[in-house]
């Protein structure tokens, strides 16, 4: 197995377009990495320059401890499952697992054997003999992992390959993703703009936004301390809510949003005081916001009147979405609980949940 590195990679196509910006990671030796990012990121081009499908306009692409910036694909001994499936049509799914062993000269017997081996792992034993017309989009995916499996490549590079299965396979093939790796201990990179999969799957996500890098960290911590605002909204469904106003020092820390006050923590006055009368935006989890218990006690400024407009149960738990003046806010709560739509409430949470971030810069204060 190999440690794969990135340092400084730039792409850029024509026009000038930069798809890549000076992008630096490393995914360590048996260490799962998911690249995470909206469409035209650049996820799937960092991807496809590990892979060595591109050719970066600048920086070093290191698997182990070579330079591969000038190797060939093949010479790489890397394995690539992509968002198609890509078998061959005409081939049988045991011809298909076993077609890049057939290349390399790898005798019958060993052949037979190794494609078995995967075959058992993927539970694809009793569909050797099928044509994947005759398969399910989920057993295509598996035939696709398990082609890239029997070639026991140092490093996996996996295109969003769930993207074509329904909801229900996508959380099985997840399952089956993360139990492969644990098994076999090998360097996985894995391209999504699911967060779901990047959460569940990745031992560290790198978050990608117009071609740079926004944050590297495990997947709690990139959604417990969000690096800037794209982050935070990235994130987190449903997306974490923001409130933009003015700091201010006055009668206490709180940050001024035009028809209210919302007080802060007093422990972070001292780093926030030289920032008095700059515009900052706090961001909320609907998970930190919560309905007030009728007859509670007021907590100074940590309240919000509001009115229900929309009510979405998902089964354990219903997404309400309460109106503040001119702010949508987003609740996560239990679906038993919920008020009427139109019903006028109070919001109220903990001042140590806001997550603060200059309005200008968009970073993480």
């Amino acid at each position: 197995m190999a440690a794969v590195a990135l340092e400084n990679v730039v792409k850029t196509y024509g026009g000038g377009r930069v798809a890549v910006a000076g992008a630096s990671f490393a995914a360590d030796d048996a260490e799962l990495v998911v690249l995470l990012g909206p469409s035209g990121c650049g996820k799937s081009t960092l991807l496809r320059i590990i892979a060595g499908l591109e050719t970066p306009d600048a920086g070093i692409v290191r698997i182990g401890d070579r330079i591969v910036n000038d190797l060939a694909p093949k010479d790489r001994d890397i394995a690539m499952v992509f968002q198609s499936y890509a078998l061959y049509p005409h081939m049988t799914v045991e011809e298909n697992l076993g077609f890049s062993l057939r290349l390399r000269g790898l005798p019958g017997p060993q052949r037979a054997a190794r494609v078995r081996e995967v075959a058992e792992h993927l539970s694809l034993g009793e569909l050797l003999d099928r044509l994947p017309r005759q398969l399910s989009g989920g057993q295509r995916q598996r035939v696709a992992l398990g082609r890239a499996l029997v070639r026991e490549p140092q490093v996996f590079l996996l295109d969003e390959p769930l993207s074509n299965l329904d909801a229900r396979l996508r959380m099985a093939m997840r399952t089956e993703i993360a139990r492969l790796h644990r098994r076999l201990r090998t360097t996985m990179i894995y391209v999504t703009h699911d967060q779901v999969e990047a959460m569940t799957l990745g031992q560290r996500i790198v978050v990608l936004n117009g071609g740079e890098i926004q944050q590297i960290d495990t997947p709690m911590k990139v959604y417990e301390r969000p690096a800037n605002l794209f982050v935070a909204g990235f994130i987190g469904s449903p997306a974490m809510n923001f409130l933009r106003g003015r700091l201010s020092l006055q009668d206490g820390l709180h940050l001024d949003l035009g028809f209210m006050r919302l007080e802060l923590n007093e422990a972070h006055a001292s780093k926030l005081a030289v920032r008095e009368g700059t515009e900052l935006v706090a961001g909320l989890r609907p998970e930190d916001l919560h309905l007030a218990a009728t007859g509670e006690a007021s907590g100074r400024g940590s309240r919000l009147a509001a009115v229900i407009e929309l009510i979405e149960p998902v089964g354990n738990e219903a997404f309400l979405t309460a109106r503040v003046r001119d702010l949508e806010l987003v609740l996560r709560m239990p679906p038993r609980s919920v008020p009427q739509i139109g019903a006028q409430v109070t919001l109220t949470f903990a001042s140590d949940r806001l997550h603060l971030f200059d309005a200008n810069t968009g970073r993480r204060l």
